[in-house]
């Protein structure tokens, strides 16, 4: 009734219900997110079929930040690009943990530190909606300065208006 498209599901708060308000979200037309934050949760969502994950470095239960968390669990899903759709967040401060993390097969991150409170934040939303990423598959050959076009063919010169991501004075 107030025109919601979708719910995030936390896997730590509803445990053994999370199938059950999985169904239900999809039977009355809501999109999910299932919020995960150990290998237990993310079995779960994975049991249930839930089709967007979000691993998150944050612990609900002991209010606080494990950074390596989401690396430690990339290995669960399928390659990036679906069918499952998995996201990573909590704690990202700058355009290199991002990278990182899609590099390791995530489909994108959540931002919130990075942008929150910071004067810089235009700059950091700018480098990640302009920057042209590799699939997952490729992140690690080396073509991080090659262009692509929409249709996965080379372009010629170097990428254009990119913050350079190694410069300090770049990002916070």
């Amino acid at each position: 009734d107030a025109g919601a498209d979708g719910i995030l599901l936390i896997a730590s708060v509803l445990g053994p219900a999370l199938p059950n308000f999985l169904d239900l979200a999809t039977a009355i037309g809501l999109e999910t997110i299932v919020e995960c934050h150990t290998r237990n949760e993310v079995q779960a969502a994975l049991d249930a079929l839930a089709q967007n994950i979000l691993v998150s470095n944050y612990d609900r239960i002991e209010q606080r930040y494990y950074p390596e968390q989401a690396y430690k669990l990339a290995g669960m899903f399928p390659g990036s690009g679906g069918p499952i759709i998995c996201l990573a967040g909590g704690g990202l401060e700058d355009t290199e943990d991002m990278k990182r993390l899609l590099a390791v097969g995530y489909d994108g991150v959540v931002v919130g530190r990075a942008c929150m409170g910071s004067t810089r934040a235009p700059e950091f939303i700018k480098a990640i909606r302009d920057r042209t990423l590799l699939p997952a598959e490729f992140s690690q050959w080396g073509l991080e300065n090659v262009e692509f076009d929409m249709d996965g063919n080379v372009m010629d010169g170097t990428k254009r208006n990119v913050p350079n991501p190694d410069d300090a004075n770049s990002f916070l």
